[in-house]
């Protein structure tokens, strides 16, 4: 299944800017196995939008942890622009999920203290330079020119759902994980965040998945990939 036109694979860089091969991620749960992954090879090549479907429980958002380095597979290979961070410690984890990736979140993880400007910065902090003329227009594109010293509260929750968007490029990723990204903004608003995630996308060539269970998100997507119980369908 296909949303907007196919990336062209010569155009694409020599290697997927995420890959998994042969995870598994497993889960004890009393005397019983989970299989929350069950040999799952999965790439997202750079410019390139894929959706992940299924029911609930079906293990996307055990992938997108996978994915994130916020879970490590039982078993198989993670790779991260290229190199195997399998087995990275976890300070290595975390410098290499703050370099490489911008997460959204379905409940935004905003700091209730922080206006809409500050939260965006607060990948910035151990980057150097000024970074918030970028957050500032960040905001601005996505429809927040006139909230930008608003706090969460101050805000509706398709606003915060813009913040944490925002957020999540702040940094210039390569790879944009997103649970449910469109999943509390109507259709007008949803749609203009994934023109903006398509624009990122094939400009900058940053890798795009997102977990979805919104058909509107498909329409934007090179490929849709459905998983269910933890197997790639």
């Amino acid at each position: 299944m296909t949303g907007r036109d196919s990336v062209d694979p010569a155009a694409a860089h020599s290697h997927p800017v995420a890959q998994l091969d042969g995870v598994t991620k497993q889960y004890r749960s009393g005397d019983e196995v989970i299989d929350a992954l069950a040999t799952v090879d999965f790439a997202v090549e750079p410019g390139e939008m894929v959706a992940v479907i299924g029911p609930s429980g079906s293990g996307k958002s055990t992938l997108l942890n996978v994915l994130g380095l916020l879970d490590v597979p039982t078993s198989g290979t993670v790779r991260l622009d290229g190199d195997d961070v399998t087995d990275y410690d976890d300070e290595k984890r975390t410098m290499a999920r703050r370099r490489t990736i911008g997460f959204v979140f379905q409940s935004f993880h905003l700091v209730p203290m922080l206006t809409a400007t500050e939260n965006v910065l607060v990948p910035t902090m151990f980057v150097r330079g000024n970074q918030r003329d970028r957050a500032k227009d960040l905001l601005r594109r996505m429809g927040l020119g006139d909230r930008l010293e608003h706090r969460p509260n101050q805000l509706s929750g398709g606003q915060r759902q813009r913040v944490a968007i925002a957020r999540a490029l702040v940094n210039e990723p390569r790879l944009v994980l997103a649970d449910e990204p469109t999943g509390n903004l109507d259709q007008d608003t949803g749609r203009q965040i994934l023109e903006e995630f398509e624009r990122i996308s094939t400009e900058r060539e940053v890798g795009v998945v997102a977990v979805t269970h919104d058909d509107l998100v498909t329409e934007f997507t090179d490929r849709t990939v459905e998983l269910i119980d933890g197997v790639v369908q």
